[in-house]
């Protein structure tokens, strides 16, 4: 078989890769400054502007949502996979510490209270996360702390948020806008003068210690994940599953209808938020002078409404209405940040859930069949999680990833069916047979495109990416990247297969013996400078094609369960 497949071998990303591993690979700590000229130089898509003397606010912000909001502080990272890697290495009870999160990456940090960030690692995909995401962070962090040196001592910093004058001095200091200087203030809160004062008065110089990189380590922190599961659903080990990768709310808010059935009281938090954008997207609905779907709206609303901290009681009652209804939240403890969610078909009420689902679902009542739904992992924790969970539950028939990608050749909100994967870890490339079409999704998707038949590209990681790197990708046709699909496509070859998965190979995966659908929603177009979720957010009409994804998973394990049942 001829193999078309894209060379994407990049001097600068690899020497960078190869810099940070061979120095984590000592017991001592790492200076990040030591990693400086190697990131800035292979010319990141995400933080194009690293060598540039004025500050790369959108890879500074994408660093800050995904780092936790108290770096200003720490000095030291340390990563490791388990309770007892921390503690063998003299960290003591970590978990005794201040646990501590980021706005946009799940992941568990642990605050010492002084200057140590503590991190759980579920594989090497979190090295390629968190490194760049150090680096480009004082990269940023050291350019405002040279522009703020250059601010004559009569302008007091510290007043910045009292006085308009000197807010404005200070944003020309920096040679950013004030409303740039606006966003950073919106982003850190109430620890903006804080940080800003911070920047003002010293470099940063953060270490980093990897504690344990062995293979053995990552299976170790994925079995403990696992072990906590199983032993709040021991069902998992011998009824049928269908596995869901997608996130904690949308599958819950399709099958149980709540937040369908507390629309009204949506609808007064939305009038009360002074929310204009949602009241005016919901006027518009009520007239029909768009297409947006009612239930979508609804949840998204309902996610905002639940961060509300008036919405205590709310929680309450949708917690006592889920575990009545099967649904199950079992949290991570003592590893990686990944919950999952377990749904007994038959305890479902058909009538509660959202219509699209389809009529005629009396059959669930008599199914045996559990849906087993993660919060959506990074990179090669997919892999290990998968591989984990094929070993451990009675049946599996089928596989569902859904997840973020970038887009190559649309827009934010749009939808992406692969049938080929270029896998970056494995460098193999996977044919498989996705059971979704564009038919399939776009009923349900009212502001992006539906395109299937796509070639997507799992990278590594999310700064590790430039201009010549997209460019061989774009030329041979892959235009879905994300960082999930490969690892999940390695781990079900090994499912069915009597060997391990191949390496740089082409692997046709035509005759696995159970339901496979992979479908992306573009959050990022990487080829449009500062397009990340650094610079914006997943706002409503982006997050409408997440629940029109899920909308189409859900009815094709309802169609192939009233199959079986029946």
């Amino acid at each position: 078989m001829e193999r078309t497949v894209p060379s994407t071998a990049s001097e600068e990303i690899d020497l960078y890769q190869r810099t940070y591993y061979s120095l984590l690979r000592s017991t001592a700590e790492v200076q990040i400054r030591t990693l400086e000229e190697a990131h800035a130089r292979m010319n990141s898509l995400l933080h194009p502007e690293a060598r540039e003397t004025s500050p790369d606010l959108s890879a500074f912000f994408y660093s800050i949502l995904r780092l936790p909001p108290l770096m200003h502080h720490i000095q030291l990272v340390v990563l490791g996979q388990s309770p007892e890697v921390f503690e063998r290495r003299g960290f003591g009870n970590v978990e005794s510490w201040q646990q501590v999160f980021a706005l946009a990456r799940r992941r568990r940090c642990f605050y010492d209270g002084e200057k140590t960030l503590a991190v759980y690692i579920a594989s090497r995909t979190d090295i390629d996360d968190v490194v760049p995401l150090l680096t480009a962070y004082q990269i940023e962090w050291n350019k405002i702390h040279g522009l703020l040196q250059m601010i004559p001592g009569s302008i007091e910093i510290a007043d910045l948020e009292k006085d308009a004058d000197i807010f404005d001095k200070v944003a020309e200091a920096l040679k950013i806008s004030v409303e740039e200087l606006e966003q950073l203030q919106t982003l850190l809160g109430d620890d903006f003068k804080k940080v800003i004062c911070e920047m003002a008065s010293r470099p940063s110089r953060i270490r980093l210690q990897l504690l344990s990189g062995s293979l053995s380590d990552y299976w170790r922190a994925t079995r403990i994940w696992w072990n906590n599961i199983e032993e709040d659903c021991p069902d998992l080990q011998e009824r049928p599953v269908y596995f869901v990768s997608s996130n904690k709310h949308s599958v819950v808010n399709l099958i149980s209808g709540f937040a369908l059935k507390h629309s009204e009281d949506l609808l007064t938090y939305v009038e009360e938020s002074g929310n204009g954008d949602l009241s005016s997207e919901w006027l518009k609905i009520k007239e029909d002078r768009v297409p947006s779907n009612r239930e979508n709206f609804f949840y998204y609303v309902f996610k905002e409404f639940l961060s509300h901290q008036r919405s205590a009681e709310r929680k309450l009652e949708m917690k006592a209405h889920e575990e009545n209804l099967g649904i199950q939240h079992i949290a991570s403890l003592h590893s990686f940040d990944v919950e999952a969610q377990v749904i007994q078909l038959s305890h479902l009420d058909p009538p509660t859930m959202d219509p699209r689902l389809g009529p005629d679902l009396a059959f669930i009542k008599d199914s045996d069949a559990l849906i087993l739904n993660i919060d959506y992992p990074l990179g090669m924790a997919a892999y290990n999680i998968l591989f984990k969970i094929s070993e451990q539950v009675g049946e599996i028939l089928g596989v569902y990833v859904t997840g973020k990608a970038a887009t190559l050749n649309g827009v934010i909100g749009d939808v992406m069916i692969p049938t080929v994967v270029q896998d970056e870890q494995s460098h193999n490339t996977y044919l498989f047979p996705n059971s979704f079409t564009a038919a399939d999704v776009t009923p349900y998707v009212v502001y992006g495109a539906v395109l299937d038949n796509q070639k997507a590209v799992t990278v590594r990681g999310t700064f590790l990416q430039n201009d010549i790197y997209m460019d061989v990708f774009y030329r041979e046709g892959y235009t879905d990247i994300e960082m999930e699909a490969g690892p999940y496509l390695s781990a079900m070859y090994e499912m069915y297969r009597p060997q391990r998965h191949p390496i740089n190979e082409v692997v046709n995966l035509y005759g696995i013996p159970f339901d496979v659908g992979i479908l992306h929603y573009a959050s990022d177009t990487p080829l449009s400078k500062g397009r990340n979720l650094g610079a914006g957010s997943l706002s409503y009409y982006g997050m409408d094609s997440t629940y029109g994804v899920t909308v189409a998973i859900l009815r094709r394990i309802f169609d192939l369960e009233r199959k079986r049942v029946q």
